[in-house]
């Protein structure tokens, strides 16, 4: 009897373990970066929006331009992101609210949203979604007479945040943090999103600040801004010193990455300007740059590239769904190891 009864303990406590080995696998977090790029009008980079996927939950960090785009290439329906938040109010990662809040209500298979639009931002942020119903009324009230839309799907749920946790819900935790991306732009926040153990810490836009350093700390994912900025269009126009002067250059950068050590670093809000050159330049010389300060694994983001953190690795995969070989530290193309 007693030989049984141990037999039975050691069933069971397999089965918890397999259980528990399910649980883990089941629980990956998911990040795609659905623009990289700036102000700059780029077909190839849009400005910036991430979409984080944690458990049920789908986030996005900043709505920048053709942030429905992305969403649509991706098959995801509007109405399936669970919450956004933003950084700050700079209008390249703003200009895509108003089109995923007005076109997800659309009664459309990608859209149908019947619930408020849940936004989580800086002081401000509940003024600005009033003001844009303002703004919108009229276009607002001919669909709901025309169409019978749900009033209910062109609401907003909309908070001022400070810095702290900000939302919670089925073991997806996200918490805002303060960083500097100038002066005179007292409200501006990184964000960590945390979930089933795994860590992703997003810069925002931002000059060097070590408090990204820290709160990245055993991070599997830290994506930071980025500024390669010509010497020589410092020097012939002045008003280039005030956008070098609100970012990150690509050694500063490496110095938080160093101090932080994520599994992965990666570059996104990527500023490539060069002189007697078009505006939308690849950024050729950020990795040799950063390699300065900096030795362990790098991403330059794309439009699209996604990063799959699971099993205690981080899988980096293209637009095609190819993976990536980052610049060091791989022991695999595009797998990072503990």
């Amino acid at each position: 009897m007693i030989q049984f009864q141990s037999f039975i303990r050691r069933i069971a406590g397999a089965a918890a373990i397999a259980c528990a080995a399910v649980a883990a696998h089941a629980a990956p977090l998911n990040v795609t970066l659905l623009g990289t790029g700036s102000p700059v009008p780029s077909n190839v980079r849009f400005s910036q929006s991430i979409l984080v996927e944690a458990g049920k939950d789908k986030l996005l960090f900043d709505l920048g331009r053709g942030v429905t785009i992305r969403l649509a290439q991706l098959n995801i329906p509007f109405r399936d992101v669970t919450a956004s938040f933003l950084t700050h109010f700079h209008s390249d990662h703003l200009v895509g609210l108003p089109d995923l809040w007005l076109t997800g209500w659309l009664p459309t298979p990608f859209a149908s949203r019947t619930t408020p639009m849940k936004i989580y931002g800086p002081k401000g942020t509940v003024a600005m979604t009033r003001n844009l119903t303002a703004a919108f009324a009229e276009d607002i009230r001919t669909r709901i007479d025309d169409e019978k839309l749900p009033p209910a799907g062109i609401a907003f749920d909309a908070h001022d945040i400070d810095a702290g946790v900000v939302y919670e819900n089925a073991g997806v935790k996200v918490s805002a943090f303060a960083t500097h991306h100038g002066d005179l732009i007292e409200y501006n926040f990184g964000y960590v999103i945390e979930y089933d153990g795994k860590k992703v810490v997003i810069s925002s836009d931002t000059t060097y600040d070590e408090r990204i350093a820290a709160m990245a700390k055993g991070a599997d994912l830290l994506i930071h801004e980025v500024a390669d900025i010509d010497p020589g269009l410092l020097k012939a126009y002045p008003r280039f010193k005030e956008i070098a002067a609100h970012h990150t250059t690509p050694e500063e950068a490496g110095k938080i990455f160093s101090k932080a050590r994520p599994k992965v670093a990666a570059y996104t809000h990527i500023i490539t300007l060069k002189a007697n050159a078009p505006l939308d330049v690849p950024p050729t010389e950020i990795v040799a740059r950063t390699r300065k300060t900096y030795d362990g694994p790098l991403a330059v983001g794309e439009d699209l590239m996604r990063f799959e953190i699971d099993g205690g690795k981080v899988e980096v995969l293209d637009a095609r769904k190819e993976k990536v070989k980052l610049d060091a530290g791989v022991d695999r193309a595009g797998s990072i190891g503990e």
